[in-house]
């Protein structure tokens, strides 16, 4: 039996039991166990990888070459590395050979051992010291040519090329191996001529591309329009022309439907060339009462009084105006009425649809269905239209007052215009401009302010049918002598 006795310097319990007894001590796995008298103590067990050795605790490089350690020939020499040495050939090779472990120089295939030496499409070709690169070949049929690198056929473009037959007006589309030939927008292929030829769209398609004019162009066409029109933003349709836009007249300008009439202001008179006003010296002619008080001739007017009704004295203090009754909202018409202001005064107005027309706009009926027995519905106008015309009596005389067409206008339109009411007194005529439009004319001097009603027809042939619209036109002849 063995006894241990644990002495202490101090008088503590013994914690630490001597190593060589084999009692179990604090040391870690990593350390190693080392007595001491009474006690011991724990040391870090070093351990050193290849090409080191331990010397007082620390790794030191093994100089393999100093100690002739090392594996190299009698052709290399030995270059010590931290760790672990280099065997370098006493004789360096040329370029393209490289040392075997025997220190002989052998050619180096560049073609292994070099990353693409080669560029694309060629193959590498090892020869002593060098190499080669050799295009590979590959054949292609007709409309394909290979590829950069040589591996595979690819298509020609021959749309990009130029390398085509299309001829002037086609547009070539590539295919693969070939191409084709297609005619532009607007031309249609011509076999037997073997060309693209233009399509003449307003033959092809009359009256359904343009409102009145259609021109062909190459590969397209064009719309335009007659006099006094301008073509609509869309490209196709008509427009009423605001020629007075333009200033055209010497003063005053009424735009008509498709035209203009010139008149002139207060004080002065149309010439004959339609559009200069020239003044009129209105108290040495003495024309009518035209002043309350004594007359004092002025450039384009006179001073007097005004009217105590329809007119208020303008701010110069030397004409009249015209007071517009119907802005002002100084008029007796009734809410079913519609007040139209002319001259000195106004109007009231009524738009009524006849029997079997139904109202599609404030000025505007349209027929909307007959009886099957009632023959004069069914040939009675397709349409009403009210249009209000008001002018003085000092108006130029014949004067165009209105103009009568279909719109759109078709080619082989024809049309008859006649005044079916209101012209008992023969103050109106009509005139045919065209085989489409039409145009009412005023012929005889109103002598007296003087309202009208007229009612202008309109027969249009159109495809061996006939039509009939019918324009109500006021017309107002107010005095000029105020």
């Amino acid at each position: 039996m063995l006894f241990l006795l644990c002495l202490s310097a101090h008088s503590q319990p013994c914690e630490s039991y001597l190593c060589f007894f084999g009692v179990t001590h604090s040391c870690q796995a990593s350390e190693r166990c080392v007595n001491t008298v009474g006690s011991f103590v724990c040391e870090r067990t070093v351990t050193c990888p290849a090409g080191f050795q331990l010397r007082n605790q620390v790794c030191e490089d093994i100089d393999e070459c100093m100690v002739r350690s090392h594996n190299c020939g009698q052709r290399f020499a030995c270059e010590n590395t931290e760790g672990s040495f280099l065997c370098n050939p006493k004789q360096r090779c040329l370029t393209g050979f490289t040392q075997d472990s025997h220190g002989n120089c052998i050619d180096m295939n560049e073609c292994s051992s070099l990353s693409d030496p080669c560029s694309a499409g060629f193959h590498c070709i090892n020869t002593v010291g060098s190499y080669t690169c050799q295009r590979k070949v590959i054949m292609c049929s007709q409309g394909y040519h290979s590829s950069p690198d040589g591996t595979r056929c690819i298509d020609v473009d021959e749309c990009q090329t130029g390398n085509h037959g299309c001829g002037e007006g086609q547009i070539c589309h590539n295919l693969p191996g070939s191409y084709r030939c297609d005619c532009q927008t607007g031309y249609l292929y011509d076999a037997l001529r073997q060309v693209c030829s233009d399509v003449n769209e307003c033959w092809s398609y009359p009256g359904r591309l343009c409102a009145q004019t259609c021109e062909n162009s190459p590969g397209s066409y064009q719309c335009s329009c007659t006099a006094g029109f301008s073509l609509a933003f869309d490209g196709k349709n008509c427009e009423d022309l605001n020629e007075c836009d333009s200033s055209p007249c010497g003063q005053e300008c009424a735009n008509i439907y498709g035209s203009y009439q010139c008149y002139c202001r207060q004080g002065f008179y149309l010439k004959e060339d339609g559009h200069t006003c020239e003044d009129i010296d209105e108290c040495s002619q003495n024309i009518g009462n035209l002043c309350v008080f004594q007359c004092v001739n002025i450039p384009g007017s006179y001073q007097c009084a005004c009217p105590p009704n329809g007119y208020t004295m303008s701010t110069t203090g030397h004409t009249c105006r015209d007071i517009d009754e119907c802005t002002t909202g100084v008029h007796n018409c009734s809410t079913e009425q519609t007040c139209f202001n002319v001259q000195g005064g106004y109007r009231c107005l009524s738009f009524s649809c006849p029997p079997y027309y139904r109202k599609v706009s404030d000025t505007r009926c349209e027929r909307s269905g007959c009886p099957a027995n009632s023959v004069d519905c069914q040939t009675s106008p397709l349409r009403i239209t009210y249009y209000q015309l008001s002018f003085q009596m000092n108006i130029v005389i014949p004067t165009q007052i209105f103009r009568i067409g279909p719109s759109p206008a078709y080619r082989g339109d024809n049309i008859a215009i006649s005044i079916t009411h209101g012209n008992e007194e023969n103050y109106f005529s009509t005139r045919k401009l065209n085989s489409f439009t039409g145009a009412v004319y005023l012929q005889r001097q109103v002598r007296q302010p003087r309202d009208f009603l007229i009612d202008v027809e309109m027969k249009l042939l159109r495809q061996g049918a006939f039509t009939t619209f019918l324009a109500r036109i006021y017309v107002f002849i107010t005095s000029n002598t105020l």
